[in-house]
C-alpha cells in the first residue's frame, strides 16, 4: 500500500492555485498525506504560490516556472488545475516530461483539442494520466451506478436530471474571471456540464443521441447559462437533462432513473431505491468525498497498477455529450455523439 512499510508517498507538485485547488485538492492531499507529499506549488504568480504551499508547510517549494517544475527528477506527479482555456498545452508538456498527471476536468475545452491531446500521449514505464472527474468517484453516485447495473431497477426505461445553480456574484466560481470570460464553448455549460454527464452516463448508461436547446439568459454568463435537452440512451432508454446557472432553486431533481421493476434518484450524500410497490428504501453515503476518493485512486493507480474511472477517453465521451448538445442548439438538429466524435477527430 502506498504510504505503508517501506513505499514512500508519491512526491507530488500542484500547477494552479485557484479556487479549487485551495478548497477541494489541498485538504484531500493533506487527507492523503500518506500517499502523497507536495513539494512544490506553481502558480501564475508568487503571491498565488505562496498562499497554496502554506497550507503544506514552510517546506514546499513555491514556483511560476513551469517548464523548470516539470524537468525536476525528483518530482514524480504533477496536479494540473488550470483555466479550461490554458491547461492542455500544460498538460501536454507535463506529459512529455514523462511524469504521472492528474489533470483538472474538461480534459479539454472541446473534443477536437481532447483527442489530439489524446493521440500525443504515448504512455512510458506505467505512466499514468487521470483526468480529475470526482462525480465518478461520488460514493452516492458510484452506489447509484453499482444498483442500476445490478438490476435493482430493472430495465431502464427513463432519465431525468435538473439542476439549478445560483452563479450570481457571492458564488464563489462567479468571482474567477476566465469562468464568465466567454473564452471556451458554453461557458458554465461546459465547465460544470462535464459533472453532470459524467455521472449520467456512469449511472445510466451511455448517451448516443442529444437534441438540445440553449439560451443566455443573464449577460454576465456568456456564452449561455442554459440548457434543456432530451437524451437517448444506447440502452433505448430516453431521458431529459436541464441545467440553468441563472439562478437557484431548492426544487431541482436529482439524477433518477425510473425502470420496470423500481426507480432510483442519487444526490450527493444519498441515494433513495424504490422498489415496484412504491417502498422507499435511503442509503446514506459519503457527501463531496469524490476529490479524495480520486486522488487515492490516482496514488493506486501509480504505484500498484490499479484500474481507475477516470480515463482521458472517458472524459472526452463527457465533453463530446455536451458538445453535441451544444451543436444540436446551435443547429436545431439532433447530434449523434459517437459520429460527432468522428467527425471532430483531428486531421
Amino acid at each position: 500500500m502506498v504510504g505503508e512499510g517501506n513505499v514512500k508517498p508519491i512526491r507530488l507538485a500542484m500547477i494552479g492555485a485557484g479556487i479549487y485547488a485551495r478548497d477541494a485538492h489541498a485538504p484531500a492531499l493533506a487527507q492523503l498525506a500518506d500517499h502523497f507529499q507536495v513539494v512544490a506549488v506553481c502558480a501564475r504568480s508568487h503571491a498565488s504560490a505562496d498562499a497554496l504551499a502554506a497550507r503544506f508547510g514552510n517546506e514546499v517549494e513555491r514556483c511560476t516556472d513551469v517548464a523548470a517544475l516539470l524537468a525536476r527528477d525528483d518530482i514524480e506527479a504533477v496536479d494540473i488545475l488550470l483555466p479550461i482555456d490554458a491547461q492542455a498545452p500544460v498538460v501536454a508538456q507535463a506529459l512529455a516530461a514523462g511524469k504521472h498527471v492528474i489533470s483538472e476536468k474538461p480534459v479539454a475545452p472541446d473534443v477536437a483539442a481532447a483527442q489530439a491531446l489524446i493521440a500525443g500521449y504515448t504512455p512510458r514505464g506505467g505512466q499514468v494520466w487521470m483526468v480529475a472527474e470526482n462525480w465518478r468517484y461520488e460514493e452516492a453516485y458510484v452506489k447509484a451506478a453499482a444498483l442500476v447495473q445490478g438490476g435493482a431497477v430493472g430495465r431502464v426505461l427513463g432519465v431525468h436530471f435538473v439542476e439549478y445553480v445560483n452563479m450570481r456574484p457571492g458564488n464563489k466560481y462567479y468571482t474567477s474571471a476566465w469562468r464568465r470570460g466567454g473564452n471556451f464553448q458554453g461557458g458554465f455549460l461546459l465547465d460544470g456540464g462535464v459533472h453532470y454527464v459524467a455521472a449520467l452516463r456512469m449511472v445510466a448508461g451511455e448517451i448516443a443521441a442529444v437534441a438540445a436547446h440553449a439560451a443566455q439568459l443573464t449577460p454576465d454568463l456568456p456564452p449561455a447559462d442554459t440548457m434543456t435537452a432530451t437524451l437517448h440512451f444506447a440502452s433505448g432508454a430516453l431521458g431529459a437533462y436541464l441545467v440553468c446557472y441563472a439562478a437557484g432553486s431548492p426544487w431541482a431533481a436529482p439524477l433518477t432513473v425510473v425502470g420496470e421493476r423500481g426507480s432510483l434518484r442519487a444526490a450527493r450524500g444519498r441515494v433513495e431505491v424504490a422498489d415496484a410497490a412504491g417502498a422507499v428504501e435511503t442509503i446514506t453515503c459519503g457527501f463531496y468525498n469524490g476529490v479524495a476518493r480520486e486522488l487515492a485512486a490516482f496514488a493506486a493507480a501509480i504505484r500498484a497498477g490499479a484500474p481507475h474511472r477516470n480515463t482521458p477517453e472517458e472524459a472526452l465521451r463527457d465533453v463530446a455529450v455536451v458538445e453535441a448538445m451544444l451543436e444540436s442548439a446551435r443547429t436545431g438538429q439532433a447530434v449523434a455523439v459517437a459520429a460527432y466524435i468522428h467527425a471532430a477527430a483531428p486531421r
